[in-house]
């Protein structure tokens, strides 16, 4: 009786490839997610993703899986965002992909505090946490310059201060669902959360 062993071998290294090839995403196109870009997200983003309306995030230099994630959550309705949701159904993962390597790609120009103030609050929060509180720093994830970690957190630095506070409250409320985040956020007053997101918007 002939081995099937030549064969099996065979049957393999045919199907290895395959299967590699359908389970590695595709390298983003960065042209196509720029046309994504000046379609869609324009008017809210600007064309390069960077200091546009305070109350829309900084989504220049963010990283691309962070992008995605909160592209997908919109579209499911994990995260709640009526205009974001409509913007969100009409893309595929593909496009996701691309559009989040475009904004990635861009580079985000450099914000300011505005409050003196308050500068040193939020420069010891950010740092140092508020230990009577169990408030941890915000560096513990985001890093001291706010860089963030690809696929865990996203970048803060530079980022509009309307828009930190208005996640933070959001957090604090339980109107937008993060269980890392929540429990942080329900344990700050206005003054403490106005106070890291100013001092965020000047980081770099």
């Amino acid at each position: 009786m002939k081995s099937i062993a030549p064969l099996l071998f065979a049957a393999f290294a045919w199907a290895a490839p395959t299967l590699a090839s359908a389970q590695a995403p595709a390298k983003p196109d960065l042209a196509k997610g720029q046309a994504i870009a000046n379609q869609v997200c324009v008017a809210c983003h600007t064309v390069d993703g960077s200091r546009g309306t305070p109350a829309n995030p900084i989504i220049a230099g963010q990283h691309p899986e962070y992008l995605v994630k909160q592209l997908q959550e919109f579209k499911s309705g994990k995260r709640q965002n009526a205009v974001m949701a409509g913007f969100a159904a009409t893309l595929s993962d593909e496009d996701m992909r691309n559009v989040a390597a475009f904004y990635a790609g861009r580079e985000a120009r450099p914000g300011a505090a505005t409050n003196k103030d308050t500068i040193r609050l939020g420069e010891r929060i950010y740092r140092g946490g508020i230990a009577e509180k169990s408030v941890p720093a915000c560096a513990g994830c985001h890093g001291p310059a706010g860089s963030g970690i690809p696929s865990q957190y996203p970048r803060l630095s530079g980022q509009h201060f309307d828009y930190t506070e208005a996640q933070m409250i959001a957090f604090r409320s339980g109107a937008r669902v993060n269980l890392q985040m929540n429990p942080i956020a329900a344990r700050m007053s206005d003054v403490e959360i106005k106070a890291v997101s100013d001092y965020i918007a000047g980081l770099r």
